[in-house]
């Protein structure tokens, strides 16, 4: 015997020597003896149990998840039953039997009776051809239109074809399989059983469909008694592949696709890496990428296989763990690639803990670290805090240029504008603070007391514009005080939000008001009886939430929780209530009168009138 380990267990020709080596080695075998070696002197120094046992050894450490048959197919054949298991599910004791058992038949002497010599020149198109050849017409059409067919006849359509019961049909197909099966046991048929052993080596754990017809020139052949081509018939040979999504998949195609997905649960890897991680599965390194780009929840994004689920914030951490380096919105979308708008981009990165605003249209990845981007005037507050209550404007133009893409001249105009003052020549502080830096404003009523202001589940604060035709036409409007102190504001202070439609300024003068929102409706197409919900991320960020007027068949609990921007249905009023004093800063435990008073003050009397109060 001339065949080593290797040439019998087609997974030892494309997993990697480091990741064998450590597991058959032996003491008194060479160097990779699985391959530089026959098997016979193999099993003559080390015992063929020993040899079993390494090779069960490997299986279920590595190849856990491929059938037996695919490991070892000589397998196929003393043994198909078990050739369709696992190592996974038989345990590496079985294995190991198994392969003993395949390794000491294979090694039996040769008995003195000389076998038929096989015609190996003989073309297998030829072969294969015979043996439908000898067929009668009816076997040959249930094996061209039902066995070997791209679109399978029914056992209906045969049945009436050739006016015999279904259960007839059923038969005989069943014979021409057993027919088949006992052909392929026949001497002069070996070469075509080497021939699908040796394609199994070649195929792997994972390979497109169309690679099969290209492996051998004969394999375009059509068989002349069935008019197919023959690699239909070949593929049925290959039992334990499945053909999913243009894919021959050995075993369950979704159990590679999740063994592959979980290899990069971690992040980015670069693509020869992944490459070669994917090979250990038992995927062809010429065709590791396909596969790759064929797995659910995995994109190949600049050279790097990242993990690519649903969520447009996992997408975007993503791209920007594969940038190594801060982001645009615009270049994240454009690098995300799909139908994500750039205002939900832009919520995300300003909602999610996982970025940081680090720049004017700039965000990375908070475990980068640095300094958060936080508008022009709330950095300028930001230098002067760090400064000790008092800074001198030319340090805070030369820091903030310095560090950011902000001009002079706007950090200048900011650091003479509302919310700061002058203390002396050329030195600003923080408006309506004394020298040490305590907040001397206080709002009459806190945020919680405010009407039409709620508090979301992440315990942001939002505002509720019920929107008319003058926010239609451009107008300001006025916020309650509660509100914009809540945003950090004072009087005499002015706040500049950043929108993708364009910034949208609130000051505070007589009373605070709030610039034109027009543009940010008009991205919605807003109407009025419409809300919009608004408020400002620590960024400095505009976050908005439309919802179009309650539907008038809504029943009231529900228009109630609407106009605080609750949308789901709820079971029963007294969960409706608890929703809503959550919602105006009540704890849970709060009784329906308790949540009616707060409403009372706030003054959200069109909430009450749903409430019946």
């Amino acid at each position: 015997m001339n065949l080593s380990l290797s040439d019998l267990s087609p997974p030892l020709r494309w997993t990697s020597p480091g990741q064998i080596a450590p597991i058959v080695e032996e003491p008194q075998l060479p160097e990779a003896w699985w391959q530089a070696i026959p098997l016979d002197r193999a099993c003559a120094l080390v015992g063929t149990q020993t040899v079993a046992g390494r090779l069960a050894d490997l299986a279920v450490a590595c190849w856990g998840h491929l059938m037996l048959g695919d490991i070892l197919p000589l397998l196929r054949f003393s043994d198909p039953a078990e050739a369709e298991r696992t190592p996974e599910m038989l345990g590496k004791d079985v294995v190991q039997k198994l392969f003993t058992g395949v390794f000491e038949r294979l090694l039996e002497p040769v008995p003195d009776a000389v076998p038929p010599p096989v015609r190996a020149d003989r073309p297998l198109p030829e072969l294969i051809d015979e043996l439908f050849a000898a067929l009668d017409d009816r076997q040959r059409a249930i094996a061209r239109d039902r066995l070997y067919a791209e679109q399978r006849a029914t056992l209906d359509e045969l049945a009436q074809r050739f006016s015999v019961t279904r259960e007839r049909i059923r038969q005989i197909e069943r014979d021409l399989r057993d027919h088949i099966e006992a052909w392929l046991g026949k001497p002069e048929v070996a070469p075509l059983v080497a021939h699908v052993a040796w394609l199994r080596g070649r195929l792997g754990s994972a390979v497109p469909a169309d690679d099969l017809q290209a492996a051998v020139p004969w394999h375009g052949t059509e068989l002349g008694a069935l008019g197919i081509p023959a690699w239909r018939f070949v593929r049925t040979l290959l039992t334990g592949y499945e053909q999913a999504e243009g894919w021959l998949v050995s075993g369950g195609s979704d159990e590679l696709r999740e063994k592959t997905r979980q290899l990069f649960t971690d992040g980015p890897r670069p693509l020869a890496e992944a490459v070669a991680m994917v090979s250990q599965l038992g995927v062809r390194e010429d065709v590791a990428e396909r596969w790759i780009l064929a797995t659910p929840q995995l994109r190949v994004l600049g050279r790097h296989v990242v993990p690519w689920p649903r969520s447009i914030n996992e997408k975007a951490e993503a791209v920007l763990a594969v940038a190594g380096t801060p982001l645009s919105p615009e270049e994240i979308q454009e690098r995300i690639g799909e139908d994500y708008s750039l205002v939900g981009i832009r919520n995300q990165l300003t909602a999610d803990d996982r970025f940081l605003r680090v720049d004017r249209n700039k965000y990375g990845l908070t475990r980068w670290g640095g300094d958060e981007y936080l508008g022009i005037r709330e950095m300028i507050a930001r230098e002067i805090e760090r400064a000790g209550g008092e800074a001198s404007v030319s340090t805070i133009v030369t820091n903030l240029t310095s560090r950011y893409d902000v001009s002079e001249s706007s950090v200048r105009a900011y650091s003479g504008g509302p919310g700061f003052e002058r203390t002396q020549r050329g030195w600003i502080r923080v408006a309506g603070t004394s020298p040490s830096g305590e907040v001397t404003y206080q709002p009459r009523k806190d945020v919680s007391e405010t009407r039409r202001s709620f508090r979301s589940r992440d315990g942001r604060w939002w505002h509720r514009v019920d929107i008319n035709a003058e926010h239609l036409r451009g107008s300001g409007s006025p916020l309650p005080t509660g509100f914009a102190a809540y945003l950090g504001m004072a009087p005499g202070g002015q706040l500049t939000a950043s929108a993708p439609s364009g910034d949208v300024v609130i000051s505070w003068h007589n009373q605070p008001t709030m610039g034109s929102i027009r543009n940010v409706l008009a991205e919605y197409n807003a109407r009025e009886g419409d809300h919009v919900f608004l408020t400002v991320s620590d960024g400095g960020e505009l976050l908005t939430r439309y919802l179009p007027a309650a539907p008038v068949a809504m029943p009231p609990i529900n228009r109630a929780l609407y106009l605080l921007g609750y949308t789901a249905p709820v079971g029963s009023e007294m969960e409706g209530l608890r929703l809503i004093g959550a919602r105006i800063g009540l704890p849970d435990t709060a009784a329906r009168e308790e949540v009616l008073a707060r409403l009372r003050e706030r003054g959200d009397r069109d909430i009450l009138a749903y409430l019946g109060a």
